[in-house]
């Protein structure tokens, strides 16, 4: 079988591609043309049918839910309401963590429960099945987590997050750095960082990295090479450990490519603002503008309970500055495991805030959505309103939940409205198209 890589670069055009530029309203050329530059992904693994997106240059900045269930709390009922809460409100991708109870069974239920293309990162159940049966994850043997990663890929996973960057060389960067304010974040970089030490030997997922791409390969799934290294606080951002790790991540982008597999580069999870732009330009340079998959990100430490708000400040620029795919955050970050509402708060976050990159990366393509609200919101066209809004839901809710007098306004200014007063005088000028760009002042 051949990948969707493969197939790109033959000229073929497929219908997963078909179903990607309809998704992003392009051509499938545009889509075909873009993965076989490396700087498009899609869905193409045969072994379940899933949404077919496109993530990469010049689409739309998609959006990523995350759920899965803990140690502490295992329930598999509301990890399926999670999925499908995720995908309701309109997150593109699912990506399945769970760490507690039965691990495949929870995935194969997810996986059934929605349409979503699903991700995961294999070595959470490898780490954990051995920690179960051997007592650490440092006793996890090579052959084993391969056979996780071939598992899951025979299940249907569109995209894997695999942690080969985290080699000896990047250890022994983070050695010389001296400091990590905010220590290793990455639940995978913990598990790879303690086994290497305790073994004294290379990350099995760097040094077979042919044996990685192999089964990559077969099943058509997108590898996404994982962020270990990434900042778990601002004063960490962008450190010599963090930037060594993509370097080697962009190496082996290149060479997977290479080989027919479809890549993402991940980036980091907490950056301050003034950053950001340099994360992605730096990411976009060293990996020939292979998509990048934004972990948020964070843009301060100090706001626990509304992380999910300072996730979509950093989300928003990062998709400004050509991040292709976010990770969503939801309010409980860094406290407790998230539930359904949680779910749907983190969806709209990074929903609203990919928007807002998009305005500025796709211009007219997405602002034309703020001009069909601009005009329904001057025209006092409700119904308008509620279907350009990305929010739909959540608009119908607070209007309803307190019903004007007049049915044209809302209770916030009632017969106050100043849309209403000026109309009656300006109706005919205020209708007219604008012809000055939009670069030109108004004198």
């Amino acid at each position: 079988m051949k990948t969707q890589l493969e197939l790109a670069r033959e000229g073929i055009i497929t219908e997963a591609m078909k179903e990607a530029a309809v998704y992003d309203d392009v051509s499938p050329e545009f889509i075909r043309e873009g993965i076989a530059k490396g700087q498009i992904v899609i869905y193409g693994n045969p072994n379940r049918k899933a949404r077919v997106v496109g993530i990469g240059k010049g689409l739309k900045t998609k959006v990523n839910a995350s759920i899965g269930t803990s140690p502490d709390i295992v329930d598999i009922d509301m990890e399926i309401k999670k999925a499908q809460t995720a995908e309701k409100y309109g997150a593109d991708t699912l990506m399945e963590l769970s760490t507690g109870g039965d691990l495949t069974r929870i995935r194969k239920q997810v996986l059934d429960s929605i349409s979503l293309t699903v991700g995961t990162v294999p070595l959470y159940q490898a780490a954990i099945e051995t920690d179960k049966k051997k007592g650490s994850v440092v006793h996890m043997e090579a052959d084993f987590l391969f056979d996780v990663i071939e598992q899951q890929a025979e299940e249907g996973i569109g995209f894997m997050a695999i942690h080969c960057g985290i080699n000896l060389i990047t250890l022994e960067r983070l050695k010389k750095q001296g400091y990590r304010y905010g220590g290793l974040v990455s639940r995978g970089g913990s598990f790879l960082t303690a086994w290497m030490n305790h073994n004294k030997k290379e990350n099995p997922l760097y040094e077979q990295i042919d044996r990685l791409i192999d089964i990559m390969k077969k099943h058509d799934v997108i590898l996404s090479l994982g962020n270990g290294l990434r900042a778990g606080a601002i004063h960490d951002s962008t450190d010599r450990a963090q930037i060594q790790e993509l370097i080697i991540n962009s190496e082996i982008a290149e060479y997977a490519q290479s080989k027919g597999v479809q890549i993402i580069v991940e980036g980091p999870g907490h950056i301050p603002i003034d950053e950001i732009e340099a994360n992605v330009l730096i990411q976009k340079r060293l990996s020939n503008n292979a998509p990048f998959y934004m972990l948020g990100p964070i843009t301060t430490d100090v706001a626990p309970g509304y992380d999910h708000i300072s996730s979509a400040i950093g989300a928003a620029l990062s998709s400004c500055y050509g991040a292709d795919f976010i990770c969503y955050v939801t309010p409980p970050e860094h406290l407790a495991l998230p539930g359904p509402d949680d779910v749907r708060e983190g969806v709209m976050a990074a929903r609203i805030a990919a928007h807002v990159g998009d305005m500025v990366k796709l211009k007219d393509k997405a602002k034309n959505l703020d001009l069909k609200m601009g005009i329904a919101r001057r025209d006092l066209d409700w119904n308008t309103q509620y279907e350009t809004a990305i929010t739909k839901e959540r608009a119908q809710e607070i209007r309803n939940s307190r019903p004007p007098m007049d049915e044209d306004t809302c209770t916030m200014c009632g017969s106050l409205c100043s849309l209403k007063g000026v109309m009656k005088y300006y109706e005919q000028d205020l209708k007219k198209s604008r012809k000055r760009s939009a670069t030109t002042a108004a004198f």
